[in-house]
């Protein structure tokens, strides 16, 4: 790992920038390394490779260079011996590199191909990839220096100057100090724009400012260990005069290889004392030993049961270990009805991958996930098993992630960005519930990790397992037309039935009592019925919060949020208003900010109302209430389930967080208070969406040796996707929305992009937006693509940002990304910062 450099000198202009290349290393030391920074631009950066870089320089080492007016840390994606005449580059004006900062290539060549495929793919900066791919905290952090000149101590020397001048104290608080960090100026000082004026001093040569990396901010862990020097002999030990204390700690080492300081000390019940003084006699060895931060430490142990395979299984896992002997891509559908053992597949899987010296991925879409997943693979596979995902500290990420460097851990589980893990010998990639949209990253870079994850696969000829009670339409549609194989799993364990499902007319229930009810009569006599029989349940409500938003009776107004087009949320726990997007909060208001009335009215229901009604209806029922709110707090979801798994809680109350994944014998009851506002979405997979939320919550139902019964209340009983839903009839509606796709031109019939034009002006924005639209109009003369807007997007302010959508469908993704690319090149020529433009290809939503 890298270690601190030398002071580094102010850099100098920006590179001249080098189009992707793969060229051949040609004979003889490199002198020229390709660098991806991550910045917001589509193209890599040349730069001259001094005579003592030369050696240490390979590809996937991260590499510090000068941008601009910065250091930063680039990552050599090729090293070249000379410049191709088609650069264009002038030896003078490349830069040259200033520091390697790895001892070997933290990128392994596998993962540089893979994330070059990603760049090119989804027109996302390669840099801003490959950063994404390493854990955080290996970025080393980069500190400006100050300190002042012979001719500012001669300004200091001044006594006309004002003392209390931001300039003057900056000075003197410099020349004090010899040598002083910026960000350690502006906190003695409190000085407003402390850089500029730093920058201003530097130009009139009063100041000197350097740049220079520091380490990373993350690294190995270590504690001290004492054992038993490896020659020392029992006669040795017999011919040493101990003291009692002394004895106790050689005694306490006989057995162990060794042990660390503390548990000696407490074994031994000494002080530190007798062990040093052991030490210096060379009778027993003090060293550090790595320590492991185990995401999994605090987290209960899962236990071992007997398995049984059904028929079905074995038919599945027969094809799987077919694919798996012939060391080549084979991308398979398991279509496994909730509760037919789709996991039971995944661990044979992985058994007979390892067993033939290969190594595995899981992939599963939701945090929340994966220590269910983890602590069952753990149960097989032991400490071969590493975990990958956002909730783990700097730390823990960090020693997983050298776990599998080093191939130590050879099964990966993990959310998005697991599929970049540096898994040696790749074998098997399996994305469960492929069909979830957390598999795309919302924020730069823009990818899809189930659509990376068959990549990947591809690349490294491994077998690929797409699981799911309610595919995509796309992988389903891959499946019929025979992309993928198709792989089922129609029954549940155990010959169970599935649960069944009524849907509640809700405008029946309105007729009835005259009145808008948030639970229908029959729902709550389920309740009733479901625990007075000692069984569980699970409410489901896609909606945080107390209340929806806050309305004024008097003038009718509605509580906006200042920075989005959205309205605020009630949070009656903390007595806030919260806007779920760019996370405003204010206190909860006692009058009208725009009458001043005081008729304020909480309108809708969230999942804390859902769990304050139940508890006042239901007051002998344990209760909790899990959502992203709940969640956030670190291990208080793996408690939550646990509590209930062990029936120490009688009901969950939650968002969709709820329908993923999870395995709950006695719960017997699914209640869905509404998904009506799921349906009503302007986006063409808004059915596909509530089809599939619907179909996996109601498997939640039923597990064990119960039935299930699911009961979901709407305003909208005959819609199709409801209609399936309650019949967990997958076919049915897949030949209904798939006609649907196909006449109105949605994927899988035609690939997609979605361009997202954002600022904080809107006459600025919506000029970006037009000047863009034109660009792609260029570069598509013959009409090979069709370009929709730009218009207002869905939510069209957020973030106290105005955004502007366009909608790109092409037959062939790759002359849409050519024309995409195109226009991009163009705006950013024309001055369009990159960075107001969000592109996805292949989108999610188009919310």
């Amino acid at each position: 790992m890298h270690e601190p450099s030398q002071a580094l000198s102010k850099p100098a202009t920006t590179p001249d920038r080098l189009p992707t290349a793969e060229s051949p290393i040609a004979a003889g030391p490199p002198r020229y390394a390709e660098v991806a920074v991550p910045v917001h631009v589509l193209t890599t950066f040349i730069y001259r490779l001094p005579p003592v870089l030369q050696a240490e320089a390979e590809t996937g080492s991260r590499i510090a260079v000068p941008f601009g007016r910065k250091l930063v840390t680039g990552y050599i994606v090729a090293l070249h011996t000379e410049l191709r005449p088609s650069t264009n580059l002038k030896e003078e004006n490349i830069k040259d590199a200033r520091e390697i900062l790895d001892t070997f290539p933290l990128i392994t060549s596998e993962i540089l191909e893979l994330t070059r495929w990603v760049s090119e793919y989804y027109l996302a900066p390669w840099g801003e990839v490959l950063k994404a791919a390493l854990p955080p905290g290996v970025s080393p952090r980069v500190a400006q220096l100050l300190s002042i000149t012979e001719a500012g101590r001669a300004e200091l020397g001044n006594a006309a100057a004002d003392e209390e001048s931001p300039r003057r104290r900056l000075l003197r608080v410099v020349n004090e100090a010899g040598t002083l960090a910026l960000d350690s100026a502006a906190d003695k000082l409190k000085i407003a724009e402390v850089a500029k004026v730093a920058r201003v001093l530097a130009r009139e040569g009063l100041l000197a400012i350097e740049q220079q990396f520091g380490s990373d901010s993350v690294r190995a862990k270590y504690e001290r260990h004492v054992r038993l020097p490896a020659g020392l002999s029992v006669p040795d030990l017999e011919n040493t005069k101990l003291t009692d204390a002394q004895t106790r700690v050689i005694e306490s080492l006989k057995t162990e290889e060794s042990l660390a300081f503390p548990e000696l000390l407490a074994r031994a019940q000494v002080g530190p004392s007798p062990v040093m003084t052991l030490a210096k006699r060379k009778r027993v060895e003090i060293f550090q030993q790595p320590l492991r931060r185990d995401p999994l430490s605090n987290s209960p142990a899962a236990a071992v049961t007997d398995y049984v395979l059904t028929e079905d299984q074995k038919k599945v896992i027969a094809e799987i270990n077919l694919a798996l002997d012939n060391h080549s891509y084979s991308p398979f559908l398991l279509h496994g009805v909730t509760g037919s053992g789709k996991t039971e597949v995944y661990i044979r899987a992985m058994r007979v991958a390892l067993e033939l010296g290969r190594s595995a991925l899981m992939l599963v879409p939701e945090i929340a996930l994966t220590p269910v997943f983890s602590q069952r693979l753990r149960m097989h596979f032991g400490e071969q098993v590493a975990i990958f995902h956002s909730s783990l500290s700097k730390g823990e990420r960090f020693d997983e992630w050298t776990r599998v460097r080093n191939g130590t851990a050879r099964i990966v589980i993990g959310t998005r960005s697991a599929v970049f893990a540096p898994i040696q010998n790749l074998g098997l990639v399996i994305v469960d519930e492929e069909h979830e949209s957390t598999y795309r990253q919302q924020d730069s870079p823009r990818y899809n990790a189930r659509d990376t994850a068959i990549v990947r696969a591809q690349k490294q000829a491994a077998v690929v397992i797409l699981g799911s009670a309610t595919p995509s339409l796309e992988s389903f549609h891959n499946a019929s037309t025979g992309k993928y194989k198709y792989l089922q799993l129609p029954n549940r364990l155990g010959g169970r039935p599935l649960a069944v499902a009524e849907i509640i007319d809700m405008r029946a229930a309105f007729a009835r009592k005259q009145r808008p009810a948030i639970f229908s009569d029959e729902l709550l006599r389920a309740i009733a019925a479901t625990h007075q029989r000692g069984e569980q349940s699970i409410i489901l409500l896609n909606r945080r919060g107390y209340s929806s938003f806050v309305l004024c009776r008097s003038c009718g107004e509605s509580i906006q949020c200042p920075n989005c087009d959205v309205t605020l949320t009630y949070h009656r726990s903390e007595r806030v208003i919260i806007c779920h997007y760019c996370d405003h909060r204010e206190a909860a208001p006692t009058k009208c900010p725009s009458c001043d009335g005081k008729y304020i009215y909480y309108v809708g229901e969230g999942t804390q109302q859902i769990e304050e009604k139940l508890r006042t209806l239901f007051p002998s029922i344990l209760i909790a209430r899990i959502d992203r709110d709940t969640t956030s707090r670190r291990h208080a979801f793996e408690k939550s389930l646990h509590d209930f798994s062990e029936g120490k809680i009688d009901m969950l109350v939650g968002t969709q967080i709820l329908a993923k994944g999870h395995d709950f014998p006695n719960v017997t009851l699914v209640g869905v208070v509404s998904v009506d506002a799921g349906l009503a979405l302007p986006d063409f997979r808004a059915a596909e969406r509530a089809f599939q939320l619907l179909t996996q919550v109601a498997g939640r139902a039923g597990r064990g040796d119960l039935a299930g019964k699911v009961l979901i209340q709407t305003y909208h009983p005959y819609h199709y996707a409801l209609r399936h839903a309650s019949g967990q009839d997958y076919a049915g509606f897949y030949e209904e929305e798939i006609r649907h796709r196909q006449n109105h031109s949605y994927p899988p019939f035609v690939a997609l992009a979605s361009l997202l034009v954002h600022g904080p002006k809107l006459d600025q924005t919506r000029s970006d937006a037009l000047q863009l639209r034109k660009e792609l109009d260029t570069a598509n003369p013959d009409r090979i693509v069709r370009v929709l807007g730009p218009a207002p997007a869905a939510l069209a302010r957020l973030k106290n940002e105005f955004r502007m959508q366009l909608l790109i469908k092409g037959r062939k993704r790759q002359q849409l990304r050519d024309v995409i690319g195109t226009a991009l090149k163009a705006v950013a020529a024309n001055g369009v910062n990159l960075r107001s433009i969000n592109v996805e290809i292949d989108p999610v939503s188009i919310m």
